[in-house]
């Protein structure tokens, strides 16, 4: 074998998930297409649920100082993302093209080999490995590997050589994204409709515009280039009626509306994340988080299962779990597309829209939907209020001295939180030594009320979600160890 695992894609999802092998002991070979990063700005920050997973690995303070806000939306219309405690829509001004660096100097750090100008032109599953065809600056060649993962965007090759189905609906509109300087624009804010169509602008710093523009009645084209910037103008003139025409344009990009994923992410020996498993339009800048977060769900497991330290039947809870987020993910932003796309046929639905938001629980309901924090996967019985939800931050007082959950969780092993001093299981535990930590702690905040308040044990995965709880759960501690973690030693 070339390696344990070949990642196809070094965009976000690709990056997280070979960092994440690496952190779990596998050999990981990453095939980029493309000879070097683009330098696009794409997406402009990350929301509060990936803001969390990086910093569970220690990486958000490659970002530097981070500006985050409360101030979000659903479709234009406004939400408060502060009724959810500790929660915001998101940080703030960082292009991606920071984030794919931090990320991709994170992965190197770890030892992962990234292969840039490396093309892959067929995936094919021998049942005990897989075979992909790639061409490269060496020209052709064959890699062998235990697993494959197509992190490799809407048009995935992976996808389509490993023949995942992939329904839903294409684009049917296509909608224009600019950066550009030199153009004084009054900042517009998102779903601001105007006759024919829905236009943004907002200052990026540094002398810089981001513009966004939808015309009513634009077709959908599959365009193999971005699109000239005159047509961009154009259009902004027509919904506007404001020239950008001598505007200098830093980067241009079309895109859809289409609402595709996947009936299966995983085929065999070959598995899908991010946008190779699921396309939408992106509202909220949902996209590359939820990408982000497929591969922080996926990557323990496949280290466990490429190591041998669990069997294969835990990738189906990679499925099992991310697959209703992906459905979900097409679900919202395909009602926000209506919302804010849609011409004065949809505003009485956006004016009650508004007064529902004007209630907390509905603000609660959508700000946890488009940040992540709502997201709870179904372990099976327990009535713990933290079972299969994230593990909040929470800082823990240890023997050694203070420390956090989400410290805990930077070596991506599992943790076992011993509230109660209880050496029965901490004995118990101790034949997962390998791949658990167990730690005596009390919390911080025992406030009535607090997540860990009456909780004696919690078992939180490497992506930081809870396995167990004590009390709270239907299965014992054994039980749950060998379920996330293999058998023990």
């Amino acid at each position: 074998m070339d390696a344990s695992v070949i990642v196809v894609g070094a965009g976000p999802a690709g990056l997280v998930l070979a960092g994440e092998l690496r952190l779990g002991g596998v050999d990981v070979i990453v095939l980029e297409r493309l000879p070097a990063p683009t330098g696009e700005s794409r997406g402009l920050g990350f929301t509060a649920r990936t803001m969390e997973v990086f910093d569970q690995r220690g990486i958000l303070p490659a970002f530097g100082p981070v500006e985050t806000s409360t101030q979000g939306h659903f479709g234009g219309q406004p939400v408060d993302f502060g009724v959810l405690e500790g929660a915001h829509y998101g940080v703030k001004a960082v292009p991606q093209s920071k984030t794919e660096a931090v990320l991709e100097a994170w992965a190197l750090g770890l030892g992962v080999d990234l292969r840039r100008g490396h093309e892959v032109e067929s995936v094919a599953d021998e049942g005990d490995h897989v075979v992909l065809e790639t061409r490269g600056p060496e020209g052709p060649r064959r890699l062998t590997a235990r697993w494959a993962v197509g992190c490799d965007g809407g048009r995935s090759t992976v996808r389509k050589q490993a023949g995942f189905d992939f329904p839903g609906a294409s684009a049917t509109r296509e909608m224009f994204l600019a950066d550009i300087r030199g153009c004084e624009i009054t900042p517009r804010p998102i779903g601001e409709t105007v006759p024919n169509g829905m236009v943004m602008s907002a200052p990026l710093g540094d002398g810089v515009d981001r513009i966004i523009v939808c015309e009513r009645g634009a077709p959908a084209r599959r365009r193999t280039e971005p699109p000239p910037y005159a047509e961009v103008a154009a259009a902004w003139q027509r919904l506007t009626g404001q020239d950008i025409s001598h505007g200098r344009p830093v980067w241009v990009s079309a895109f859809g509306d289409p609402a595709r994923q996947v009936t299966a992410y995983r085929r065999g020996r070959v598995l899908l994340a991010g946008d190779a498993a699921h396309v939408h339009l992106p509202a909220g800048g949902q996209g590359m988080n939820v990408s982000i977060q497929d591969s922080a769900n996926l990557g323990w497991k496949l280290a466990a299962v490429a190591s041998g330290r669990a069997p294969e039947t835990l990738l189906d809870t990679y499925h099992a779990e991310r697959h209703p987020v992906g459905r979900r993910l097409l679900m919202n932003t395909q009602a926000q597309g209506m919302l804010f796309l849609s011409g004065d046929e949809m505003q009485p639905l956006r004016d009650v829209l508004a007064e529902l938001i004007r209630y907390d629980d509905v603000s609660r309901h959508l700000a946890g939907m488009v940040s992540g924090l709502d997201i709870r996967y179904d372990l099976g019985a327990g009535d713990h209020p933290l079972l299969g939800m994230r593990m909040p931050r929470q800082e823990l007082i240890t023997a050694s001295g203070k420390t956090t959950s989400t410290e805990l969780l930077h070596p991506a092993r599992g943790v076992l939180l011993d509230l109660a001093d209880d050496p029965r299981l901490r004995e118990t535990a101790g034949g997962w030594a390998d791949r658990v930590d167990v730690v005596t702690a009390t919390p911080h905040d025992l406030r009535p009320g607090s997540p860990l308040e009456g909780t004696r044990a919690v078992l939180v995965r490497p992506d930081g979600y809870v396995a167990w709880t004590s009390p709270g759960s239907g299965t014992g501690p054994a039980e749950a160890l060998g379920h996330w973690f293999g058998p023990p030693r």
